[in-house]
């Protein structure tokens, strides 16, 4: 196993570096912005020292013995972090970006990758990282999907193929999105509008009986603590899907919507409190 590089140690990282079965010899190390400066976020430093990764102060440094990286940032820096990143890699190093991008930024960031002599692969990572931690489920693509994803068995992950083109595995992903976040938006729209009407009730027994195969009491809490607790990076992947519609020709405005939702939500920096969608719903309405 190479020497891994991780570009941005957050919770997605922190979740697969923390419980790989057999990391190898090789290190690990990680670059953060936030680990930059002589005040560094104690939280990130944390993650490192749980996830036995070397903190760095500067990409080159991150990345200097790297055979295989992990580039694990937001969305919308997805493209900079390449950037940054490429003087500094190995020939042949792999880079997986596992940032939930649209195709059109990962064809960017692919060229800038592949210009500076490493090997771009488009990963998508499927599910929230907990429960399943390093063995959520990821979508590999482009010509070196296949041996990225020896390298993930062996660290035991559950990569599955989703084609030989970049873009692939992130077109799956915004997708996805779609309906995935645009649903969490749709719920919070629905049922906090039917909560300050005081016919909560009676909404949720009408989506009980036309669709009881999800609880809708219990999803729309799970969704508004989603939001809450996530909304700004939903956000941020919502513009990338928005990108990803524009650029197939098609309108986004029901995603335009979504972006608008999730980014008001986080923007409340409200803690959801108790796993209730009453109680959760008056928390949020109190500050809407």
């Amino acid at each position: 196993m190479p020497a891994i590089g991780f570009i941005g140690f957050g919770e997605a990282a922190h979740a697969l570096a923390a419980h790989w079965s057999h990391p190898g010899a090789g290190g690990l190390r990680a670059y953060d912005p936030k680990l930059a400066g002589v005040e560094a976020d104690s939280l990130t430093l944390e993650r490192c020292r749980q996830a036995k990764v070397t903190p760095k102060d500067t990409p080159g440094a991150a990345l200097a013995k790297a055979g295989l990286v992990f580039c694990l940032v937001t969305a919308d820096q997805a493209l900079n972090a390449a950037r940054a990143a490429a003087p500094h890699i190995l020939p042949g190093t792999l880079w997986l970006d596992g940032n939930s991008c649209s195709p059109q930024t990962k064809h960017q960031a692919a060229e800038v990758i592949g210009a500076a002599g490493g090997r771009y692969v488009d990963m998508a990572i499927m599910a929230p990282v907990y429960p399943k931690r390093h063995e959520v489920p990821v979508l590999l693509a482009g010509p070196d999907a296949e041996m990225a994803a020896g390298l993930l068995i062996a660290l035991g992950m559950r990569p599955s193929l989703a084609g030989e083109r970049v873009g692939d595995a992130s077109s799956i992903k915004m997708l996805r999105s779609v309906m995935i976040k645009g649903l969490e938006a749709l719920t919070s729209e629905c049922l906090l509008a039917a909560r300050r009407a005081g016919v909560e009730e009676a909404v949720l027994a009408s989506l009980q009986a036309s669709d009881p195969g999800i609880d809708w009491r219990k999803r729309g809490a799970y969704n508004l603590d989603r939001m809450l607790v996530h909304g700004a990076r939903r956000a941020a992947e919502m513009e990338e899907v928005c990108a990803t519609l524009t650029a197939f020709g098609l309108p986004d405005w029901m995603s335009r919507g979504t972006v608008e939702w999730q980014r008001r939500l986080a923007g409340l920096h409200l803690d959801p409190g108790a796993d209730d969608l009453a109680e959760r719903s008056d928390r949020v309405l109190d500050r809407l």
